[in-house]
């Protein structure tokens, strides 16, 4: 089955939201979205491999702090989903109900993105005071915690500085999200350099389950991080990356970020598609092998109705 015809209860930009009484069932979908615009295009497998590498990670640091997955096992599906399961195999994870904190907690251990952009201006990010002399990709002295207002789908999220974030969700709380999120990314960093991987920047999400901070929503995949081979790090160049980093230098260099974002060439699709699945072999050690066919790769090839969509864009044989 290569969907379903169930209405989610709520929806991201990647993600749809099942209420299913006690719990939800999380489904990634194969949605890929830049500068907080979702794309018209879906990246084969995406959904899959980020529910996938969430679930390594969240098994990972059980010891270090809660998360709220309960299992992406298909057996383990709620009675009315199951119908779906060779939809839902590999991209759902079955979760605890968590009230969201609405604050994106990000970390950066090198200067790239939005934080570069800053520190050109005024030599800071999100507050943060940092050496002169620092270029793209430069390492910072320490990694650091730089969170964003959580904006709502169509809107913009908004680097803000510690400070505010105190006022927003107080100051116990901030800093409870930071030490998190400080602790979260220096043991995953160490991981990850273990597996030839530098993690240049992630976002965490957080929530309470029965009054206890919980690690939420997705962690440490291609769509929340920048994940960069260490063997070719240099800085002051930008880094190839096993994320969508590939779309957005895309889009900067085809788009105005005007109107509606443009559909994305076969090579960008079938690109990001293999850096995603690299990532999650280097990340897990273990090669990617899709759990059901996806949803795209069936538009692609079977459906005859879209034929015009199909020879543009479809995948190569």
């Amino acid at each position: 089955m290569a969907s379903m015809n169930k209405r989610p209860d709520s929806q991201g930009k990647v993600r749809d939201i099942y209420d299913c009484g006690d719990t939800l069932l999380m489904v990634a979908s194969d949605r890929i979205s830049a500068f907080d615009f979702i794309l018209p295009d879906e990246i084969p497998h995406k959904g899959e491999i980020l529910t996938r590498i969430s679930a390594f990670w969240f098994k990972r640091f059980s010891d270090l702090i809660s998360n709220h997955m309960i299992s992406i096992d298909p057996a383990d599906l709620p009675d009315a989903y199951k119908a779906y399961s060779g939809y839902l195999a590999g991209r759902s994870m079955l979760v605890k109900k968590a009230k969201p904190i609405p604050i994106e907690c990000i970390v950066r251990g090198y200067l790239t993105g939005s934080g570069k952009k800053t520190y050109d201006q005024n030599r800071t990010v999100c507050g943060i005071e940092l050496p002169d002399g620092l270029t793209e990709a430069s390492k910072l002295p320490e990694p650091i915690f730089t969170p964003s207002t959580k904006a709502a789908v169509g809107d913009h999220d908004e680097n803000i500085s510690f400070d505010r974030c105190a006022e927003l969700v107080g100051k116990d709380l901030a800093v409870q999200l930071r030490e998190a999120s400080l602790s979260i990314y220096t043991k995953a960093s160490e991981y990850a350099a273990s597996q030839g991987v530098i993690i240049a920047d992630t976002k965490f999400e957080f929530g309470f389950v029965r009054g206890q901070l919980t690690l939420i929503d997705e962690c440490l995949t291609p769509d929340s991080s920048r994940f960069w081979p260490a063997n070719t790090y240099q800085p002051g160049h930008v880094q190839p990356s096993y994320d969508k980093q590939y779309v957005r230098d895309w889009l900067s260099a085809h788009w105005d970020m005007t109107g509606e974002p443009p559909h994305l060439p076969r090579e960008i699709i079938e690109g990001t598609s293999k850096r995603y699945a690299e990532a999650y072999q280097i990340i897990t050690g273990k090669s990617f092998s899709p759990m059901e066919e996806s949803y795209v790769f069936a538009l692609y090839q079977h459906q005859s109705t879209r034929r015009s969509y199909k020879s543009k864009y479809r995948f190569g044989n």
